[in-house]
């Protein structure tokens, strides 16, 4: 099942989303090695933030199917189809994000492990929100929406909503940061599992039924 699927879902990936995305978040990722002077670690910082957001922003569409309201009655299950779209892109997304990395210049690179945790989060936090769309909405391509959300959400949560003790964004000196970070893998917990549970299949279709009259 697997092996026949391969061609198909390899077929249907927003690869333009992707590669444009992609595209972008490295030429963020490789700004500092562009400026004369020595490179600032806080921007090196941010413009890796902004990479693993711009990221997020090309998984958001992942799950788009323009087909989907065709081939819903294939033998293969959503779980397949969703976690195999997933694997494709995984490995092309760990290189992806290695080179990015790798193009902060070293002696101004955040620790890499960290910025990894924080990636990993913004991915499956788009991935999750991809799948509840599909899940909870009749929308073949929910992916623009999704996008938008989450630039909505990074814009507005992190530096306007959430207090200074519960901050997400800081700098690698700040005395929060490994308290940020445990706040950060809470949100790849979290969006893992609301991704893993969104992807199965409806248990029950609910529909509105009208009381017959006696």
């Amino acid at each position: 099942m697997i092996r026949a699927l391969l061609r198909p879902v390899w077929r249907t990936l927003p690869r333009r989303a992707l590669a444009a995305c992609g595209g972008l978040g490295l030429l963020l990722a490789g700004i500092p090695r562009l400026l004369s002077g020595q490179p600032d670690p806080w921007l090196c910082l941010n413009l890796l933030r902004g990479a693993a957001l711009v990221l997020g922003v090309g998984l958001a569409f992942l799950l788009d199917d323009p087909a989907r309201h065709t081939t819903a009655p294939v033998p293969a299950r959503r779980p397949l189809r969703s976690g195999l779209r997933m694997a494709l892109v995984a490995p092309a997304a760990a290189l992806w994000w290695t080179v990015a990395l790798l193009l902060v210049p070293g002696q101004a690179r955040p620790p890499a492990g960290a910025l990894t945790l924080e990636a990993a989060a913004i991915a499956a936090t788009a991935l999750a929100a991809a799948s509840a769309a599909v899940r909870f909405t009749d929308r073949a391509e929910p992916g623009p929406a999704v996008a938008t959300g989450l630039l909505v959400i990074a814009m507005t949560v992190p530096t306007l909503l959430l207090p200074g003790r519960w901050a997400l964004i800081v700098s690698v000196n700040d005395p929060h940061w490994d308290a940020a970070h445990e706040r950060w893998a809470a949100i790849l917990a979290v969006a893992a599992l609301l991704c893993a549970v969104c992807c199965t299949e409806p248990v029950r279709t609910w529909r509105r039924t009208v009381p017959a009259r006696r």
